[in-house]
C-alpha cells in the first residue's frame, strides 16, 4: 500500500498512487474524452513523469503532440529535449501568444473529468490488488469514462435520426 501527503488540513495523507491523467485540449461534440491514463507508483514528482508519459502518449494516439498545457506542478519539467519548448505551464508568460492563452484557459477542463473518474468510475478508491491493480484500475476507469461519452453521443445522434424520420413521415404526402 502507497501512500500520498497531499497537505490537506482535512485529510493530509491518501492511500493510492498518482495518476497521469490526459485528455484533448480542444472540446470534442461528444465531450471531453481521456486519451491517456497511466497509473505512476512511487509518489514520482509531478515534473518527473513527462518523461515516460510523452511517449506512451505519442504512441497510443498515433500522432505527434502539438503542445501540452500543463499545471504549475510540472515546473522545471523533465519532458524529451524535442518537447522543452511545447511545454507550457499555467501562470506562463514568455513565449504565451494569444491562441496558447486561450487553450491555457481551457486547462481547467481537466479538473471536472477527474472528478466524474473518482465519483462515477471507482477511481475514488481502488478494490484491486498491488500496482498491476492500480495500473488496470485506472484504465478501466478511463474506458469506462469513453464508453459514457460515446454512448451518449450515440443517443444524441439516435434522437435526431428518430426525429427526421418521423418529420418525414408527417410531411409525406398520404
Amino acid at each position: 500500500m502507497e501512500c500520498i501527503g497531499k497537505g490537506k488540513a482535512h485529510r493530509p495523507y491518501e492511500f493510492g498512487v498518482k495518476l497521469s491523467v490526459a485528455t484533448t485540449l480542444s472540446h470534442a461534440k461528444g465531450g471531453q474524452f481521456v486519451t491517456h491514463v497511466k497509473a505512476l507508483p512511487g509518489n514520482p514528482y509531478d515534473g518527473h513523469t513527462l518523461e515516460t508519459v510523452i511517449p506512451e502518449m505519442e504512441a497510443l494516439i498515433g500522432n505527434i503532440i502539438e503542445r501540452l498545457v500543463l499545471d504549475k506542478g510540472y515546473r522545471g519539467h523533465n519532458a524529451p529535449p524535442d518537447y522543452k519548448f511545447r511545454v507550457f505551464i499555467s501562470g506562463q508568460k514568455r513565449r504565451v501568444t494569444p491562441k496558447i492563452k486561450r487553450e491555457m484557459r481551457r486547462r481547467s477542463a481537466i479538473e471536472p473529468v477527474i472528478g466524474h473518474l473518482k465519483s462515477e468510475h471507482r477511481m475514488g478508491r481502488n478494490y484491486l490488488w498491488h500496482r498491476q491493480g492500480d495500473a488496470t484500475n485506472a484504465v478501466l476507469a478511463a474506458a469506462g469514462y469513453n464508453f459514457r461519452r460515446l454512448i451518449r453521443w450515440l443517443e444524441l445522434l439516435l434522437h435526431q435520426i428518430l426525429v427526421l424520420l418521423s418529420l418525414r413521415l408527417h410531411l409525406a404526402p398520404s
